[in-house]
């Protein structure tokens, strides 16, 4: 892939990319069971993030308590999931990294957007565009809206989106896809997680 021409705009997903929502996903499933009179195989369930949550939860509840069940989910969310979740090693100096080459850091993610904003503020990450709520080839029209020529993700779906996009795909091991699930979906690089990022994008923009 040659480097980008224009601006810089990095687009990143935020979970199991910049943040490890396990923690915090843990405790909302926990509580929502509880509430629900249901025992969720955490450990499972976790071990998979990046999906929609009505696809996530599908397989355990009626199809027509789905809607309610991720309307509460999304509502336990800010006191359950916030002050848990820590930033995945590396996503600070990632992020710095853009901001070194002069570039905009755009997020774009699945996750229920004023949720996706407390783990921001809370973590102190400063971006240039949050985008929620979207999920693989509909993350698309807010990467090409910002002009976004790389899309970093952790799933097959980021990898769909990236695409779709026409978007240079970096994936990082960090999430539940594997490296040859990864390549299969078509992504262009691979790393072990986010520390490879910024050498990695010193020789991309050289």
């Amino acid at each position: 892939m040659t480097a980008p021409q224009g601006p810089l705009v990095v687009g990143f997903d935020l979970d199991m990319t910049l943040i490890d929502t396990v923690p915090g996903f843990t405790s909302v499933l926990t509580a929502l069971g509880d509430e629900l009179g249901v025992t969720f195989p955490v450990e499972a369930m976790t071990a998979v993030l990046g999906p929609p949550l009505d696809v996530v939860l599908g397989p355990y509840l009626p199809a027509a308590d789905l809607a309610s069940a991720g309307d509460r989910f999304r509502a336990l969310y800010p006191d359950h999931a916030v002050a848990s979740v820590p930033l995945l090693a590396g996503a600070a100096e990632a992020l710095a990294a853009v901001r070194r080459h002069g570039g905009k850091v755009v997020v774009v993610t699945g996750k229920y957007e004023p949720n996706a904003r407390l783990h921001l503020d809370h973590l102190g990450v400063e971006v240039d565009v949050l985008e929620g709520w979207v999920w693989g080839v509909g993350k698309a029209a807010a990467l090409r809206r910002e002009g976004a020529s790389i899309y970093v993700g952790d799933h097959v779906h980021d990898v769909e989106g990236a695409l779709a996009a026409d978007a240079l795909s970096v994936s990082v091991l960090t999430g539940g896809c594997s490296r040859e699930e990864l390549l299969a979906a078509g992504t262009h690089v691979v790393l072990d997680d986010l520390r490879d990022f910024p050498s990695w994008l010193d020789a991309h923009v050289a």
